[in-house]
């Protein structure tokens, strides 16, 4: 299957997609995945047994996802985002690829990213969502308020796609969930030493909550709607 198939720049320009500059910079762009392949990547995500995000590693995913990623850490790609957020040269940056089959409550709490992100692209796989906006994303106005929403909130179904220029107010989170939840995340990075140290980081903490996971979960399952965490 060829990686062209499954993610086209060209799809970004639908006239349903949303770019806003204020408050600051994002993108919601929908059906970006073509229907066809919605079993492939479906059978070829990768079977996490713990929650969060962990950094990709072919080996964990089927040739479908190896495909999808190849396509969406292309400089082609890179630039087509970066025209429609304002930045000049996206494609010059290390990018960062982070996969997420599980989460709990703990997860999603308000947040701005690091100031070692440039921008955050989310590309959703969940082929059914529940009747809830508990798990879809929000981008907002304030740290402490998740009601506090700049455009409609995102429910994470398949071919949803998100990215965001990182800012001091780039605000975004989701209501408490806990369940599936799959997702594509690439980070374009401010250099190849924050790769790395993302990297190792991830990797220890899917090795602890292979662990520990379920002391992950009691921790998190009372968080308040409006918690935030800093970065």
């Amino acid at each position: 299957m060829s990686a062209a198939v499954l993610l086209d720049p060209a799809r970004l320009d639908r006239p349903d997609t949303t770019v806003q500059h204020e408050p600051f910079p994002f993108m919601v762009a929908h059906g970006q995945l073509p229907d066809e392949v919605r079993s492939d990547l479906d059978r070829d995500f990768p079977r996490y047994a713990s929650a969060g995000f962990f950094p990709y590693d072919p080996s964990d995913c089927g040739p479908s996802v190896n495909a999808l990623i190849e396509n969406m850490t292309t400089p082609a790609f890179a630039s087509a985002v970066g025209k429609r957020l304002g930045i000049d040269n996206l494609g010059q940056y290390p990018t960062l690829v982070t996969l997420c089959r599980l989460l709990n409550k703990r997860h999603g709490t308000i947040h701005t990213d690091s100031k070692s992100k440039v921008a955050t692209a989310l590309l959703y796989l969940n082929t059914q969502w529940p009747d809830t906006s508990d798990g879809c994303l929000r981008f907002l106005h304030k740290i402490d308020d998740i009601d506090s929403i700049v455009a409609p909130e995102l429910a994470p179904l398949y071919g949803e796609f998100a990215v965001f220029k990182r800012c001091e107010n780039s605000f975004h989170g989701h209501l408490p969930y806990e369940g599936e939840r799959r997702v594509i995340q690439v980070a374009w990075l401010t250099s190849e030493e924050e790769k790395l140290r993302k990297t190792k980081r991830g990797k220890f903490s899917r090795a602890f909550k292979k662990l520990f996971g379920s002391l992950d979960t009691k921790l998190g399952a009372g968080r308040d709607r409006n918690a935030s965490h800093p970065d």
